[in-house]
């Protein structure tokens, strides 16, 4: 006994590498696909990431993209479906081993928020929002982010 069991899907997941298909209306459009997939990424093997880490490097991937496609006035927040929380300037996020992803930052009005996820329930709203008026240069988390995956260091 105890060996976990995974659906069909699950176990192809698990062992596939890192890849991404995407198609859009806009020939144009900039698709995570059209990134590299970082060295700290890229290293490790999939079946050697917990299911919060392989969440969590995906996610960072989708959400330096979304950024790429931001003007100097927006910064990207988070919206929550099937709430009344709005939503969260995303200003940090992380996971903790072996199923669990979090997202830091604020809230329109500047109150602290964070979003504690399991990776089997994870679904993220990027949205546009309008930078805060007193910063000169807008917050971009993503760029951040995934500076951190290529130093390996997750």
């Amino acid at each position: 006994m105890g060996e976990q069991i995974e659906t069909a899907a699950e176990a192809i997941e698990a062992h596939a590498l890192p890849r991404v298909h995407e198609v859009h209306s806009d020939p144009d459009a900039k698709n995570a696909k059209d990134q590299p997939v970082p060295k700290g990424v890229a290293d490790k093997p999939v079946e050697q990431k917990s299911p919060a880490q392989w969440a969590y490097e995906r996610t960072v991937l989708y959400l330096k993209k979304f950024e790429e496609g931001l003007d100097d006035g927006q910064e990207i927040a988070m919206g929550f479906a099937g709430t009344d929380a709005g939503v969260l300037k995303i200003e940090g996020m992380g996971y903790f081993d072996p199923d669990v992803v979090t997202f830091y930052g604020t809230d329109p009005a500047g109150g602290k928020m964070q979003l504690v996820q399991h990776v089997s329930q994870l679904s993220v709203v990027f949205r546009a929002v309008p930078k805060a008026v007193e910063t000169e240069e807008p917050n971009r988390i993503g760029f951040k982010l995934l500076e951190d995956l290529e130093t390996g260091e997750t």
